[in-house]
């Protein structure tokens, strides 16, 4: 097992190397919000920081390795942010970045089966209510319409962002919940 996924991240989050999969999920979701230069789950660990995309990765992967019955799966979620709704959900950092009329993201989040049930798993900020093992989380994203993701999930994101998001407003948003997220992660 020490060449695999599971036993780098158990190294690098300090877990054992029989972490229960509540502990696996805390510790992914206890990682900084941050874009990490190589934007995978290999990147996540050896950087220590990810966004809703590489962080769900790299989780799914995780689940794959050690909990293959849970089947994660990951999903998009297209959804319209305002400044009010950026206000309340991240902060005023954030919130400077949407502008007067709003703006289209794109959240990636995780879905598993969990007795008999699909739980909801969103582990995109350090500091959101833990997970208690049994309830779907609440999602760090608005109202929207979900997309399953296919055997490419990156390309699949990108085409959605292509389609819904303007860069020249999403790409300065996603800097800004990564300042506001180091933010309050400092305070």
């Amino acid at each position: 097992m020490n060449g695999s996924l599971f036993a780098r991240f158990a190294t690098r989050a300090g877990l054992p190397g029989d972490a229960s999969l509540g502990q696996v999920v805390d510790a992914v979701h206890a990682i900084p919000y941050g874009r990490p230069g190589s934007r995978t789950a290999e990147g996540v660990i050896d950087e220590w920081k990810g966004t809703c995309s590489t962080k769900h990765a790299l989780l799914a992967r995780l689940l794959r390795e050690r909990w293959p019955e849970s089947r994660p799966r990951l999903v998009h979620r297209v959804y319209r942010v305002s400044r009010g709704s950026a206000l309340q959900r991240y902060g005023g950092v954030a919130t400077g970045a949407v502008p007067e009329g709003g703006l289209t993201d794109v959240h990636r989040y995780l879905v598993i089966l969990l007795a008999g049930q699909e739980v909801r798993i969103d582990v995109t900020f350090p500091g959101a209510q833990a997970w208690d093992g049994r309830r779907p989380m609440c999602l760090a994203c608005g109202e929207g319409r979900d997309f399953p993701a296919g055997d490419d999930p990156d390309g699949d994101k990108a085409a959605l962002e292509a389609t819904y998001c303007d860069p020249r407003v999403h790409e300065p948003f996603i800097a800004a919940l990564a300042l506001a997220s180091g933010l309050a992660g400092s305070a």
